[in-house]
């Protein structure tokens, strides 16, 4: 399958990286270099996103793209150890790769008698970010997948201490460029585990330990890597989950951080690119009808009413972001507020479909053949007892040669002949449109994307009337 390209951070990101010496210092201690590593890595650099405090924040600084060698303190794996490392698991797959934003989870630090300890944490960290929304809503537009990575040591670097290091199989480790709660792995080796599952839209690298951090790379297509987003935190750690919904927001919905530095002071360049980002005041935005004018004044999940408020993509000043605090802006607030939502609906809708069959739509049917499909929100509808119902409110419709078969609405499993479909000597066509009418949605644009019209050909049966 052919990854989908990724929209990198507007441009601000690279004045980050500009600060980053200066957002280190402030932000973290230096640490020693424990004398277990042996060499600094190849030297690239990549830019990635930490949080020190579990409720706080983020920082973005540069970290090695490679782990550093480490010297050899436990035996290598044995053959059944070997033969166990790579094995790709189906934790949660609802579709084809093609029609589905696709997950890989892998482990670090776990030995190969923990790779049961590994698919429980990766069960446990994905429920933890499908709890919110609008990620509990669309769980069945991903596919997860786990892979296996057997580690001759158990647990990462850097835990308890900057002494401590150990052998994994990603080279995981806290004390990331001298800051405690930035946990770095070897991208090139979180590449080639993840090239193992069937499709890698979105990485999270799972690090055994009880301990609070996790990180956020961006860029990394300019590394060649192919997927979109790569995302570490610890398994042990309830709040480390946060850190991953939030930078699924930066890859799949393209939000900027809604978090400011003082250090950055004025925006003075003009609008910039951010969904979430904005030069204009909300007057401006309603009169120019731009960016989240649809929702201006609406009483918003995250607190408060949508409006614009003052400092957003790390400039306190002349920056707008949609509202005072959102899960953009620090991991406390665990809501995406209203435009962030429909910009990761539409993230969610750009790798998957509304609508999915396992028919083929080239392959003629017969009357009688049977056509089943699945609309988004089946999840959603299969929600908890207790819970509030799902945001999407997907319309199935039929059609019989351009004409709706309105007795059918909403069935997930009809037959060519249940729709009309007459032995007349005659092919027809089948048509299924699934639109998701969520209320979260109100850029026509998005709606455009949460629709998915499939069509099937029935053969001519019968006989030609005269």
């Amino acid at each position: 399958m052919p990854i989908r390209p990724h929209a990198r951070r507007t441009a601000h990101v690279t004045a980050a990286l500009a600060l980053a010496a200066l957002v280190t210092a402030t932000a973290a201690t230096a640490a020693p270099a424990s004398a277990a590593l042996t060499g600094p890595g190849d030297g690239r650099r990549v830019s990635a996103e930490y949080f020190p405090d579990p409720g706080g924040a983020g920082r973005t600084t540069e970290v090695p793209a490679t782990a550093p060698a480490r010297a050899a303190t436990a035996a290598p794996l044995g053959a059944a150890e070997a033969a166990a490392d790579g094995a790709v698991g189906e934790q949660a797959v609802t579709g084809p790769t093609d029609d589905r934003l696709d997950v890989v989870i892998i482990g670090d630090g776990y030995t190969a008698v923990q790779q049961d300890d590994f698919h429980a944490d990766a069960t446990a960290k994905w429920a933890d970010i499908t709890a919110l929304e609008p990620y509990r809503s669309y769980q069945d537009l991903f596919n997860v997948w786990t892979v296996d990575a057997v580690s001759a040591e158990s647990g990462i670097s850097g835990d308890p201490d900057t002494g401590t290091a150990r052998n994994t199989a990603l080279g995981s480790g806290f004390w990331c460029s001298g800051i405690e709660r930035l946990i770095c792995a070897d991208i090139d080796k979180v590449a080639a585990y993840a090239a193992k599952a069937p499709a890698a839209d979105l990485v999270v690298v799972i690090a055994n330990s009880t301990k609070y951090g996790g990180a956020g790379y961006s860029g990394l297509q300019a590394e060649g890597y192919p997927f979109n987003g790569v995302s570490t935190l610890s398994s042990g750690h309830s709040a480390s989950s946060m850190i991953a919904a939030h930078e699924i927001g930066h890859s799949v919905g393209l939000l900027d951080d809604e978090y400011t530095y003082d250090e950055y002071g004025t925006w003075t360049g003009g609008e910039i690119g951010g969904i979430n980002s904005t030069t204009y005041t909300a007057d401006r935005l309603a009169r120019q009808r731009t960016k989240w004018y649809r929702w201006l004044g609406r009483p918003d999940p995250a607190g408060g009413t949508v409006g614009t408020y003052e400092g957003s993509a790390y400039y306190p000043f002349g920056l707008y972001r949609p509202t005072a605090s959102s899960i953009m802006r620090e991991l406390g607030n665990t809501e995406f507020n209203l435009p962030g939502r429909e910009a990761m609906i539409a993230g969610f809708y750009r790798a998957g479909k509304a609508l999915t069959s396992t028919v083929d739509t080239g392959t003629a049917l017969a009357r009688g053949h049977r056509i089943t499909v699945r609309t988004t929100g089946t999840a959603s509808r299969a929600h908890r007892p207790g819970t509030t119902a799902g945001l999407a409110r997907t319309e199935l419709r039929w059609y019989v040669d351009g004409v709706e078969r309105a007795a059918a609405r909403g069935r997930t499993t009809v037959t060519p002949a249940s729709l009309g479909v007459r032995p007349d000597g005659r092919g027809h066509r089948v048509t299924a449109r699934a639109v998701d009418r969520t209320d979260a949605i109100r850029d026509p644009a998005v709606r455009a994307l949460a629709t998915t019209t499939l069509t099937w050909d029935v053969k001519a049966s019968g006989h030609r009337r005269k």
